[in-house]
C-alpha cells in the first residue's frame, strides 16, 4: 500500500487505510471511537483540499481549451462530462453521511460526540434485510455501479485511460469479500453491518476521498500529466527477436534486443495477423497459423491504437523456418510417468512433423480423447504399461518408438472437517455445520470424493454412525455433553469419487480430530 512513488497526499490516506484496518481488531473503546472521529475528520480535511485542488485542475483545462482549442478542447469536452457525475457519486455519498448523523446532537464546539457513536442499528435496519440487501442496499451498489458505467462511458477505450479504468473498478468493486475465516459475505455487509456509525461515517468519508482521486487522475491524464507514468521504463522489458527462430547446427544465430511492453492497460482498437486468426488475450495479443511447407516463411500484421481519437497503426514483420522429418516420437504422460488404475490418465502422444491421422499408438487400456494427439490411458492389472506409436513420413516410411509408464493405486484419502485436514478446532457450533470431507494432499489429479458415511466419537459418549457428510441430532446431543479441550473423532470415513464412472476401491481414509474451543 505504501510501494511505489506515491504523492504525500496519497501516502497520508495509505497511512489511515492501515490505522483504520488496524482499529477494527480493537475493542470499541471511547478511545478507539474518538480515534475513528478524528480519522474521519483528517478525511474531511483532504477532502476539501481535493476539491480546490480539482477545481484548479479542471479551470486549467478550461483555459488551455479556450488558448488551444485543436488540442484541449475535446479534453475539456470529456471532463465537463466527467464532473457532474463525479459530483453526483460524491453528493449520494454525502447523504448517506448525513442519513447515518441526522439524529445526533452536535457538542458545543461543532463536533459530533464520536464516544457516543458506538452503534450502528441505523444502518443495519435501513440497508439490510435478513442476509439480503434492502432497498436501500440495492440502491447503494446501483449507484456503486452507475458510477463505474458512467466513468467507463466518457473514457472509452483510450489507452492511456486504461490503468485509471482499471483502479477504478477495483476500489469501488461492490463484489462479494472473504473474511477471515473464508465466510463469503456481500460487499455492504462486511464493510458496514454491526459496525459503530462512527466507523461507518469514516469508511464513506474514504469513500468520498478515492472518488476525487479518480476525478485528478483523469484531469491530469486529460491535461497531460501522467505522460512520464506512462514511459516509465518499469513497463518495460527487453525482448529478443531472432532473425529465425530455427536454426541448424553450424548455422549463425542472429537476432535484435529491443524494449517492449507487457502492459494489459495497452489494449488496441484491433489487432490482425496476415494468413492467420488473431486476438488480444490477458492483455496480449496472441494468433494461430498453421505451418506450410519446409522452409523459411513471414508473418507480418499489424495493431491499430485509438489515441487522442486519433487511429496510430503500428506494423511488424518477424520470419520463422519451417523443419522437415522428425526421427523420433513425443510420447509424455500429461502429469507425470506413471498413470493411475482406474482414471482415464490424459496423454499427448504424437511424432513431430507427421500428422495426427498418421500416427497410430496403441497399449492396453489406450483410447483415443477426441482433440488430435490427445488420448486417455486406464491401465488394467500389473505394474507397468508399454505404449507403442508408429508414424508414417510424406515419404512413405514408417518410425516407431514407445516408452513404459508404471501402473500406481490411487492413494487412500485424508479426512477433513471445513477443508481442514487432520487435526483442527473451534467452537461446538462451527462443528454442527461443517462438512466432513476428504482429500487427497499434493495429488496430481483434481479428484472429488463424496463422503457417504463416518463414525463420529466425542469422549464418555457413545459412537454414532452417520450416513451422508454432516453431523445429525444423535452427533448434536452427543456433542452438547462434552467441554472444551474434549477432542470429536470422526473416523471410518467411507467416500466415493465423483464424476468417475468406474467403482474405484481407495486405502483408507485416515481420521479427522477437532478439538473443542
Amino acid at each position: 500500500m505504501a510501494g511505489g512513488k506515491l504523492s504525500p497526499r496519497q501516502k497520508m490516506i495509505n497511512l489511515m487505510y492501515l490505522v483504520f484496518i488496524a482499529m477494527l481488531a480493537l475493542n470499541m473503546s471511547k478511545e478507539v471511537l474518538t480515534a475513528f472521529g478524528l480519522m474521519n475528520e483528517k478525511f474531511e480535511g483532504v477532502n476539501k483540499f481535493s476539491d480546490e485542488y480539482n477545481g484548479s485542475l479542471y479551470s486549467q483545462l478550461e483555459s488551455k481549451a479556450g488558448e488551444n482549442a485543436a488540442q484541449f478542447g475535446a479534453p475539456f469536452a470529456k471532463a465537463k462530462e466527467i464532473k457532474p457525475i463525479v459530483k453526483e457519486f460524491n453528493d449520494y455519498i454525502q447523504a448517506l453521511k448525513n442519513d447515518i448523523t441526522k439524529d445526533i446532537e452536535k457538542e458545543a464546539d461543532g463536533k459530533l460526540p464520536y464516544e457516543s457513536m458506538d452503534k450502528g442499528d441505523k444502518i443495519d435496519e435501513s440497508w439490510f434485510s435478513g442476509d439480503g440487501y434492502s432497498k436501500k442496499g440495492k440502491e447503494i451498489i446501483a449507484q456503486f455501479d452507475k458510477f463505474k458505467n458512467g466513468i467507463a462511458g466518457v473514457i472509452g477505450k483510450d489507452v492511456k485511460f486504461q490503468p485509471i479504468l482499471k483502479d477504478v473498478n477495483g476500489k469501488f468493486s461492490t463484489a462479494d469479500v472473504k473474511d477471515k475465516e473464508g465466510v463469503t459475505k456481500l460487499f455492504l455487509d462486511y464493510h458496514f453491518k454491526g459496525f459503530p456509525a462512527v466507523a461507518s461515517l469514516t469508511k464513506l468519508s474514504a469513500i468520498q476521498s478515492d472518488i476525487k482521486k479518480t476525478e485528478q487522475d483523469i484531469y491530469n491524464a486529460l491535461i497531460g500529466n501522467t505522460t512520464a507514468q506512462a514511459a516509465s521504463m518499469s513497463n518495460y522489458k527487453a525482448i529478443v527477436v531472432f532473425e529465425k527462430s530455427v536454426v541448424f547446427q553450424g548455422e549463425a544465430v542472429k537476432g535484435k534486443v529491443v524494449l517492449g511492453r507487457y502492459d494489459e492497460s495497452t489494449v488496441p482498437n484491433s489487432f490482425n495477423v496476415n494468413g492467420a486468426s488473431s486476438k488480444i488475450e490477458n492483455g496480449q495479443a496472441v494468433f494461430n497459423a498453421t505451418a506450410g511447407g519446409v522452409g523459411e516463411k513471414e508473418i507480418s500484421g499489424k495493431f491499430t491504437f485509438i489515441e487522442d481519437g486519433k487511429s496510430i497503426p503500428v506494423e511488424f514483420k518477424e520470419k520463422y523456418v519451417v523443419v522437415p522429418r522428425p526421427n523420433s516420437a513425443n510420447i509424455s504422460a500429461d502429469k507425470m510417468n506413471v498413470v493411475y488404475r482406474g482414471l482415464p490418465n490424459p496423454m499427448t502422444i504424437s511424432f513431430a512433423g507427421i500428422s495426427d491421422d498418421k500416427v497410430n499408438a496403441s497399449a492396453p487400456g489406450l483410447s483415443r480423447a477426441g482433440k488430435p494427439g490427445t488420448y486417455n490411458l486406464n491401465p488394467g492389472s500389473g505394474t507397468e504399461v508399454v505404449v507403442n506409436v508408429t508414424g508414417k513420413l510424406p515419404d512413405g516410411k514408417t518410425v516407431s518408438d514407445k516408452k513404459a509408464f508404471r501402473i500406481k493405486n490411487i492413494p487412500p484419502p485424508v479426512g477433513a472437517i471445513g477443508g481442514e485436514m487432520g487435526s483442527t478446532s473451534g467452537a461446538k457450533s462451527r462443528l454442527e455445520v461443517s462438512q466432513v470431507s476428504a482429500k487427497l494432499p499434493d495429488f496430481l489429479y483434481d479428484l472429488n470424493f463424496q463422503v457417504t458415511q463416518f463414525t463420529f466419537k466425542a469422549p464418555g459418549q457413545a459412537a454414532v454412525i452417520v450416513n451422508g457428510d454432516r453431523v445429525n441430532a444423535q452427533c448434536k446431543a452427543a456433542m452438547a455433553k462434552a467441554g472444551r479441550g474434549d477432542v470429536i473423532i470422526i473416523s471410518d470415513i467411507k467416500t466415493k469419487i465423483v464424476g468417475v464412472s468406474a467403482n474405484i476401491m481407495t486405502g483408507k481414509t485416515a481420521p479427522v480430530t477437532y478439538e473443542i474451543k
